[in-house]
């Protein structure tokens, strides 16, 4: 394996490390690679250096100073990167938006951040942001870098990403080393990033995250699980997520290059296409993949899905002899060589993971099915636990050490420790600053130096950390004992036939309750193979057949379960649960409390013994009329 090369810690921000890169770099060494129109477009460190320098410079030259925010909403490509790291070379702040935020959400993180300027991608993303312009006085400048169907835009606010490297070339001539003089000026406290949290339990709030919070934790854990320079990482998570700053971080420490997917759409055949050694998921990534290539042995032929039959309880039975650190054997190895020579390794060649060394997850529990699933078929998938707030990793699995259900223990420098009511407290210097504007929820969760996550936790003997959900999700039933939701949803997304689930108990009831989400692709290409006729997702939902279907996945699930866990009732809802209707965060988390009292008829009816009942719901027509639907659902009993 080759030598770690990490750089100095004395270089203590993002373009402080970009710069030293840039410095110990061949002038054709490659930096970044981008897929576009099917070509992989290639740049090197110099390029990279020079992208953000000038975008810096540019950014200057119409008004931006230290301190100001700017808000970024775009996907996954290098102009994120540039600006990101150009923003930052002054002294500013970036926000990060996910970009299926509808405009309302874009103009509340940009109004309550106080950002001068937006970054848009595309025609969409500006599109969203006219519609909000004029609630937004702060703004002075939108910037768009993909300027297809931009032409007969003239707002003169609006300007090119283009446009603005012009302006930071012509800029410099003026000031010549402005941009070095700026970024030596960058310090570790300084806060790079403010985040928005995914608002499961209110509004969102900007977590405010300096440099030190992730560059100090990352070389702590490079030390341990190492990246190298020769590695290739494919960004497929949403830069307005802090994992993926968790992987700038390293990627600017490294050295190693960074690819970006030419679409959404594309991410699979573009992993395939690099192969990549390091790539991280989040959680509902990971689950829908599993969905993926469950539902596609069920579409394929005889003689494939029979050999995945055959060799998958070998490769379960693989993954927990390595977990548990124990000899496999020989009939049991040549048995597994066969299976994966036959099955496992078209699989993970197919999702572009044949070469990974480092498959991580974060950002919410995983079932231990997905970890042995993946595990088995080859993937060394490993999961950690972290947060904005807490710090981006606070503990991870590391191989060799890995428990299913735990979450790993605590990288160095980092402490955690549970109160006697099960609530997790971290200290390290991944902790965050603290909330933007607003002292009184900083003052809640900053104690002492200690950050309060909220999160239901317990750590075993070996340190490992289990997370069990979070303190206001627990509940508690009629007969005294309690329970966590989260647990059980977790397994219910493993069955490639359920998208989403929300479990559900009362402290006036002795059982468990669920509404149900199916997979509409999933279970619609079964009942096509079992010739059930349907017409919308609503009837699909309904069918006896489906609901049949569904008790028989919540049984394996129940199995699993503590007896006064297990679900006793639910219900297939007639929709799926949407973050555009604020059912769903943007991370694709469950917003429990809005989800319960939005569907309390439902709940009601679970526990009220009527065999099914009736639900009408309100839709907007494209035209702008509104109507009302009547579904029948049914009430279903274990």
């Amino acid at each position: 394996m080759e030598k770690v090369k990490v750089i100095d810690n004395k270089y203590d921000t993002f373009p402080k490390l970009l710069v030293e890169q840039s410095k110990n770099r061949g002038p054709g060494e490659l930096a970044m690679r981008q897929k576009d129109r099917g070509i992989w477009k290639r740049f090197t460190w110099k390029e990279y250096y020079e992208k953000v320098k000038y975008f810096s410079l540019g950014m200057i030259s119409i008004g931006l100073k230290r301190g100001d925010k700017v808000s970024i909403l775009g996907e996954n490509e290098p102009e994120w990167y540039w600006a990101d790291l150009g923003v930052q070379s002054v002294g500013g702040v970036v926000v990060g938006i996910f970009t299926d935020c509808m405009p309302k959400e874009v103009q509340y993180y940009a109004s309550h951040s106080d950002s001068r300027f937006i970054l848009a991608h595309d025609q969409e993303q500006v599109d969203k942001v006219i519609e909000i312009k004029g609630t937004l006085p702060l703004i002075e400048k939108v910037i768009y870098w993909d300027p297809k169907g931009m032409w007969s835009y003239n707002q003169p606010y609006l300007m090119s990403f283009e446009q603005v490297i012009e302006l930071g070339k012509k800029y410099e001539a003026d000031h010549p080393g402005l941009f070095d003089k700026n970024v030596s000026e960058g310090t570790g406290e300084d806060i790079a990033l403010i985040l928005y949290t995914s608002g499961t339990t209110g509004m969102p709030k900007g977590a405010m995250v300096s440099y030190n919070n992730i560059l100090k934790i990352g070389r702590v854990i490079n030390e341990i699980d190492p990246s190298y320079e020769k590695d290739n990482y494919v960004s497929a998570i949403s830069p307005a997520w802090i994992t993926e700053h968790n992987a700038i971080g390293t990627h600017l420490m490294v050295g190693h290059p960074v690819s970006f997917p030419e679409d959404p759409e594309t991410v699979q055949q573009d992993i395939r296409d690099i192969g990549p050694q390091i790539i991280f998921f989040a959680a509902r990534q990971l689950e829908a993949m599993a969905r993926i290539i469950q539902a596609k042995i069920v579409d394929t032929g005889f003689l494939k899905r029979f050999a995945y039959n055959l060799f998958l309880p070998v490769a379960y039975r693989k993954a927990d002899m390595d977990i548990a650190g124990r000899e496999f054997g020989t009939l049991w190895t040549a048995l597994y060589w066969l299976g994966n020579t036959i099955v496992f390794r078209n699989l993970r060649d197919k999702f572009g993971l044949l070469y990974a060394r480092k498959a991580a997850s974060g950002g919410a529990a995983l079932s231990p099915d997905i970890i042995r699933f993946f595990r088995g078929i080859g993937i060394p998938l490993r999961v950690g636990y972290g947060s904005s707030e807490g710090g981006v990793s606070g503990c991870g699995q590391l191989e060799g050490e890995i428990k299913l259900e735990t979450a790993g223990r605590p990288f160095g420098l980092v402490e955690m420790r549970i109160t006697d009511q099960g609530e997790m407290f971290v200290r390290s210097p991944g902790v965050f600053m603290g909330y933007f504007k607003d002292p009184e929820s900083t003052a809640k969760v900053l104690i002492k130096g200690w950050y309060r996550t909220s999160d239901f936790c317990f750590i075993d003997e070996d340190g490992h950390v289990t997370i069990m959900g979070r303190m206001s999700d627990v509940r508690k039933l009629s007969i005294g004992k309690t329970f966590s939701p989260d647990y059980a949803e977790i397994r219910l997304r493993f069955s490639p036939y359920l998208k989403d689930a929300l479990v559900f108990g009362r402290e006036e009831e002795e059982y468990v309750t669920s509404i149900i989400n199916i997979d509409k692709e999933t279970v619609g290409r079964w009942a096509e193979q079992k010739h059930i006729a349907y017409t919308t997702f609503t009837d699909l939902s309904q069918k006896d057949e489906v609901i049949d279907l569904i008790a028989r996945e919540l049984i394996k699930v129940n199995k699993a379960l503590p007896e006064h866990a297990r679900i006793r009732k639910f219900v297939s809802l007639n929709k799926e649960f949407d973050p555009d209707e604020a059912e769903l965060t943007r991370t694709r988390k469950l917003r429990r409390s809005f989800v319960e009292q939005r569907f309390k008829d439902i709940i009601d009816g679970m526990y009220s013994g009527n065999p099914q009942m009736t639900v009408h719901a309100e839709i907007t027509y494209r035209d702008g009329r509104k109507g009302t639907i009547e579904t029948i659902m049914k009430i279903n009993s274990l």
